[in-house]
């Protein structure tokens, strides 16, 4: 919105009706039986029953990984605690949502104006090899990794690698 308070973008009506928030909105309603055919109204349903909004989102974006017993622990706001027996490992969430092999996952333009592109199969065989050395070296869950790195993509990659391990 401009300062001024006018729109400045509004969507397609064609656009609402292929989103991502628009096929959850559906999804909730079908399992509940609540009208939230507008955001005002999937807002307050995440704020009325937040137990069961979270325990939606997890399944609708189909992140990988063990929700465990419990979705909400102390249900206070500040202070409450989604998925308190949950685990997941954010390199395996990100890897596995990538694009297709060929596909950019980065795209690097340094400030000597080094240019480079990094494909989604690229950046999986390289935080594989990464991970494989880490791993060899003794790294594991809990541990902390460092590393004197410039701003590149193997930055991200060495990051990626060493997640994927539970190591900090």
């Amino acid at each position: 919105m401009a300062k001024d308070g006018t729109l400045l973008w509004t969507p397609s009506d064609d656009r609402i009706a292929t989103s991502r928030l628009t096929a959850f909105s559906q999804q909730v309603a079908a399992r509940t039986g609540l009208n939230v055919s507008d955001y005002a109204a999937l807002h307050a349903f995440s704020i009325d029953d937040r137990e069961t909004f979270w325990d939606m989102v997890w399944d609708f974006t189909g992140v990988v990984g063990d929700k465990g017993g419990r979705v909400l622990a102390n249900d206070q706001m500040p202070g409450a605690r989604f998925f308190p027996e949950g685990a997941l490992n954010f390199a395996e969430n990100l890897l596995a949502k990538a694009g297709p092999d060929d596909a950019d996952a980065l795209v690097f333009w340094g400030e000597d104006r080094v240019k480079t592109r990094m494909s989604w199969g690229q950046l999986r065989d390289l935080v594989s090899r990464l991970q494989q050395a880490l791993k060899a070296a003794g790294v594991g869950k809990g541990d902390r990794v460092a590393g004197m790195l410039p701003n590149i993509p193997e930055a991200i990659a060495a990051m990626l690698a060493a997640s994927s391990l539970g190591a900090v």
